[in-house]
């Protein structure tokens, strides 16, 4: 860490790292693009995201940038972020004070999803159950999410029950409370893809969750004990065994 750090966050900042780290391990990034970020101040509009141009796979807690949603200049800046990035995280930060945790990315199984005409994921099993009633589709795609977009985007996630966007013809956004929980929703809600996505491959009838067994599937999870966290836990783990500089 430089010492110009704001050492305060220093866990989130390893917290957010080893999220990119394992992102890029799984697949799931794609080239320098898509980001992450994380609000760091109370009211949700100073956040860190990742520097404009760095691969996952190099990003460190010290390399993350400190930015304002509400700050006019920050394009401005020397080390300003990608101007999508901006544009997106911006924008949610702004709107959204509960979305602590901003995750988004382009993974293929999410991505095939958000090609399909109808993008909504219906519960099947119990990961797609998870996304109950909690996912909303974005059928209005107008282009790369500079400004304009990014704010037309952050005004579909204003009920706080919605905790991702699939993006129509683009992608998926996850927001949490924190790195733990939003990385994890961001795990299984590509698992739950790859799972429909297959299942709708065989051609055969699929199996459907009734609207109350799904529900209670999805509270279930919401509630589930510590899960997210140990999930993060156990990356930190793997990384740091590796010797992967994540946390410098």
């Amino acid at each position: 860490m430089n010492q110009h750090q704001n050492l305060s966050n220093l866990a989130e900042r390893i917290d957010l790292a080893a999220a990119f780290r394992w992102t890029a391990r799984l697949n799931m990034h794609e080239s320098v693009a898509n980001h992450f970020s994380l609000a760091v101040n109370a009211g949700g509009t100073r956040f860190l995201i990742n520097p404009n141009g760095r691969h996952f796979a190099r990003v460190r807690a010290s390399d993350l940038l400190e930015i304002d949603a509400n700050d006019p200049e920050t394009m401005n800046r020397p080390d300003a972020p990608d101007p999508t990035a901006w544009g997106l995280h911006g924008a949610v930060h702004r709107a959204l004070p509960h979305a602590r945790c901003v995750m988004h990315v382009h993974s293929i199984h999410a991505t095939v999803l958000a090609s399909l005409a109808d993008s909504h994921l219906p519960a099947i099993d119990q990961n797609t159950a998870m996304f109950h009633a909690r996912h909303v589709v974005d059928d209005s795609y107008g282009g790369m999410a500079f400004e304009e977009e990014g704010a037309r985007c952050a005004t579909l996630m204003r009920d706080p029950k919605i905790t991702t966007m699939v993006m129509g013809s683009h992608g998926v956004l996850v927001i949490g409370r924190s790195v733990a929980e939003t990385f994890n929703r961001l795990y299984y809600f590509e698992r739950a893809a790859e799972t429909y996505i297959r299942a709708l491959q065989t051609g055969r009838p699929l199996r459907r969750l009734s609207d109350a067994v799904a529900e209670k599937t999805a509270q279930e999870w919401d509630a589930y004990p510590e899960f997210a966290e140990n999930h993060l836990r156990e990356i930190k783990a793997l990384l740091q065994a590796e010797g992967a500089d994540f946390d410098r």
